[in-house]
């Protein structure tokens, strides 16, 4: 495999790229927060970006919030861009991990990932876009494998929560797990919350392209998953849960299409009984419910023609109800708000055969952390880069194209969030 370590030519344990962007700012926080955490409590690290004075500005922002000065003169720069090949080659071959935070990836995330396959470093994102995480893994899996680079996607809260939560549940449960439904909540404060249009960006052009989606699996060849127990009924498009007591819908994120691709890893690689998985989020109660309704109906209508997608992209806070902002979350509001996710399993007991009858056991797990795109994506993104720094023998024995589930279930990432405000727990 590429090497984990430093060295005189590959100077670098981590770069940020795109740490002026809005996410990017929070990554490069959280890393200068974890530096004890390197490779002999020591990482050397450097952020990278189109603009100079972008970078420059976001080293002076985290050295005043982190009460950290040396960020202004012991972190490096590094000009790259998407659109300059050879910036990233260049950036590639100083880093022994890139950190991709340069969204929506299906414009800006496979120039990364090919300089970074090309050039010997390990690549991680937190992409929660399906239609490019798998194509990644189809256009670049066998050369990431020849060239022993780890390239990980999803390892932000799309899908690290979900896809590790499932694992974490299987591991707790005594007996062979079949299946998990999951239901995600998100708590804001008395600020309210917010999202950021570049995530809005990535939502609108996933959806345009879902067709498309279809045709790229088919060129996968994969045979059906086998199934144990029974077959996991999916719910409807709108239902009231009681497990969570409020309206719920099928969570439209990449959580479904990342814990398949661990779940068929596991099976074929460690023989693991596949796990069947629903994922579904909280909407509230019936005015939360008109709301959604209104405002799905709207957005399907726009997002199927190019003049709407272009008026979703210009006017996310209209179209969004003031759900989303240019300007993205406070400071504030991201202190205030949290997410809970919370899976419901069952399956068989140890004394018990999966092919025969009914699944006899349940467990209930959850996984529950900070405000979730720009506070827990962070700390997901950057423990999961220092996992690979400090555990790569527990990681898969070849390099190749990875789901976080795939590549982390036999390390310690899970203690890891744990220790950093990502909890994991059975109820």
């Amino acid at each position: 495999m590429a090497s984990v370590q430093t060295s005189s030519s590959r100077p670098y344990h981590l770069v940020i790229f795109g740490a002026s962007g809005f996410t990017g700012q929070y990554v490069v926080e959280e890393v200068a927060r974890t530096v004890s955490e390197g490779p002999g409590g020591n990482l050397k690290w450097a952020v990278a970006g189109r603009s100079k004075q972008k970078l420059e500005k976001v080293l002076e922002q985290a050295a005043g919030a982190l009460s950290k000065p040396e960020l202004r003169t012991e972190v490096d720069i590094i000009v790259a861009d998407v659109q300059e090949p050879d910036s990233l080659a260049a950036m590639c071959k100083q880093a022994v991990i890139v950190l991709s935070c340069v969204g929506p990836y299906r414009f800006y995330g496979e120039p990364v990932v090919k300089a970074c396959v090309e050039n010997g470093a390990h690549c991680i994102d937190i992409s929660g876009e399906p239609q490019f995480l798998e194509s990644m893994q189809l256009n670049y899996n066998n050369q990431a494998a020849d060239k022993g680079v780890y390239v990980i996607g999803s390892c932000g809260f799309d899908s690290i929560p979900a896809d590790l939560g499932v694992i974490y549940t299987r591991d707790q449960f005594k007996g062979t797990l079949t299946a998990v439904e999951s239901f995600l909540n998100f708590n804001a404060g008395s600020e309210g919350a917010s999202i950021h249009d570049g995530t809005w960006q990535s939502a609108v052009y996933g959806f345009a392209d879902s067709q498309k989606l279809q045709s790229l699996r088919r060129k996968f060849n994969h045979k059906p998953l086998p199934t144990a127990g029974s077959k996991l009924k999916r719910r409807g498009a709108l239902f009231f849960s009681n497990e969570i007591q409020q309206y719920s819908v099928p969570f439209m994120g990449s959580d479904p299409s990342v814990v398949k691709r661990s779940q068929r890893f596991l099976a074929e690689e460690y023989q693991s009984t596949p796990v069947q998985y629903g994922a579904y989020v909280g909407v509230g109660g019936l005015g939360s419910v008109i709301k959604l309704i209104f405002a799905g109906m709207m957005f399907w209508l726009l997002v199927k023609f190019s003049f709407g997608r272009s008026l979703l992209t210009k006017y996310p806070e209209f179209f969004s109800f003031g759900a989303v902002s240019k300007a993205g979350p406070t400071r504030k509001q991201m202190e205030a708000s949290s997410f809970q996710l919370a899976l419901y399993g069952e399956g068989y007991t140890e004394d018990q055969d999966p092919s025969k009858g009914k699944p006899n056991a349940k467990i209930r797990t959850l996984v529950q952390g900070p405000e979730a795109g720009y506070v827990a994506t962070p700390i997901t993104m950057v423990q999961s880069a220092l996992t690979i720094l400090n555990e790569s023998p527990a990681l898969p024995q070849k390099g190749g194209v990875y789901s976080p589930g795939a590549a982390f279930a036999k390390t310690t990432l899970i203690d890891r969030l744990n220790k950093h405000g990502v909890q994991f727990s059975v109820v």
